[in-house]
């Protein structure tokens, strides 16, 4: 469990992390989703403890991050600037690897040079930008940590890799217990591998929530009437987030479960009308909409 306990973070007079609050389950799979500027890099590096917070702290199973050398053998914090030895080989880095992380398997790290056909004995400066991407998240995977900490780890990755990077990422979850953090500006990329997911804006986390939970309990219905009805008649069933009247069509958000969903809308006697799943993007949008947040400064 990762209990993040009022972090905030300065860089002279700027703040970066404005007193965050959050917990990560073990096994999870979480994304941290924000803008650019959002803090998302800031916050990885203060959960891998290579900063220290200026306020509050990262919790480990109860066990401070902070110059926790023991505990950071458990952590692989994967850069979105990816750093490699002058001169290495992916085969060096390995190397170097293995002697920093106890865990680290070799067998991982041959089984994963065969899936992504990489060059052990090549210098990893001659690799392009995806296939250096490809070596990091390698090398991360192959030290068998607790807990992998990725900064924008699908950016510079073709749609094919992407789909088998994640793949590879939700293996190691269920065979080896890893908790990856994956921290992105783009939401897309998010929404069909993680399980709980965190909004940052302007150094805060606006909210999190398990994402089964998010689109269990909000949905959209548009509903076709023959009489005359007004948006006050919609509002009064209650829980609607959002209505669009367009002639006899009415499109509305609705919070709730479906079945009581589709309660409230048979109640209103429709001629017609349809439930339609939102993307989490949608949900997003309304959840900020709903907070009183400008979404279009927000996501993405």
């Amino acid at each position: 469990m990762i209990k993040i306990c009022g972090v905030s973070k300065f860089y002279d007079d700027f703040k970066s992390l404005d007193a965050i609050h959050a917990e990560i389950a073990d096994g999870s799979i979480f994304g941290l989703v924000g803008s650019n500027g959002s803090g998302k890099s800031t916050l990885l590096r203060v959960m891998s403890g290579i900063f220290r917070a200026d306020s509050g702290e990262v919790l480990y199973d109860g066990e401070n991050v902070y110059e926790n050398v023991a505990l950071k053998d458990r952590i692989v914090y994967l850069s979105d600037d990816q750093f490699f030895l002058p001169n290495a080989t992916l085969g060096d880095m390995a190397k170097l690897y293995a002697s920093v992380y106890s865990s680290f398997s070799w067998e991982e790290y041959n089984k994963l040079l065969n899936i992504f056909s990489l060059s052990s004995s090549r210098k990893i400066a001659t690799f392009s930008k995806g296939m250096q991407k490809q070596a990091a998240i390698l090398l991360g995977i192959a030290a068998k940590p607790r807990y992998l900490l990725c900064d924008e780890t699908f950016d510079g990755l073709d749609p094919v890799m992407r789909q088998l990077v994640k793949r590879i990422l939700a293996d190691a979850v269920a065979e080896h217990g890893l908790t990856p953090i994956i921290a992105s500006h783009n939401l897309r990329e998010l929404e069909d591998i993680c399980d709980h997911i965190g909004l940052l804006h302007k150094g805060g986390i606006l909210f999190e929530s398990e994402i089964d939970s998010l689109k269990e309990n909000i949905h959209t219905v548009q509903a076709v009437f023959s009489r005359e009805i007004g948006i006050e008649e919609i509002a009064r069933i209650g829980g609607t987030v959002s209505i669009k009247q367009r002639g006899s069509m009415v499109t509305t958000v609705v919070r709730g479960t479906e079945d009581a969903v589709r309660e409230k809308i048979e109640g209103l006697a429709p001629d017609f009308y349809e439930i339609i799943p939102l993307t989490l993007e949608e949900i997003f949008i309304s959840e900020m909409e709903e907070r009183g947040y400008d979404y279009t400064k927000v996501v993405f």
